[in-house]
């Protein structure tokens, strides 16, 4: 009953660690990537749903995965380093997953970024038409 109850708190400190990791990147990103995007917000939302979904699903799964190892503890310390071990673990995956995001973002909306400049340049360079 005990082992459970070490389970059952790891599970709800990690979940609950990434949802609130998620809903803040999240939030915060929408400014980030609408400027990235040429201010086009519904790629923006649409992207930061994707990068949302794919979060979540990695980190649940290393979350879940990580279940599996280690050896149930017996004893209140035990139970404290056994928790602090793998809470630890999922939040340095959670910031891993990140900078890899931020990286994979910024790289990506730096070309993005220069496709709408490109546009643009192209729109202002074109000679206006005649009204007929």
């Amino acid at each position: 009953m005990f082992a459970t109850a070490i389970y059952a708190a790891y599970l709800a400190i990690s979940i609950g660690l990434t949802i609130w990791v998620a809903r803040t990147l999240s939030k915060n990103g929408a400014v980030f990537l609408t400027d990235c995007f040429g201010h086009d917000e519904v790629l923006a939302r649409s992207t930061n749903h994707l990068l949302v979904v794919g979060f979540y699903l990695v980190n649940l799964g290393f979350i879940l995965l990580a279940l599996q190892y280690g050896t149930p503890p017996d004893t209140l310390p035990g139970a404290i380093r056994f928790l602090s071990s793998k809470v630890g673990l999922a939040v340095i995956v959670l910031g891993a997953m990140h900078f890899f995001n931020m990286n994979a973002i910024a790289k990506f909306g730096r070309k993005v970024g220069a496709w709408f400049r490109e546009e643009q340049w192209a729109a202002q360079a074109r000679p206006a038409e005649p009204a007929g």
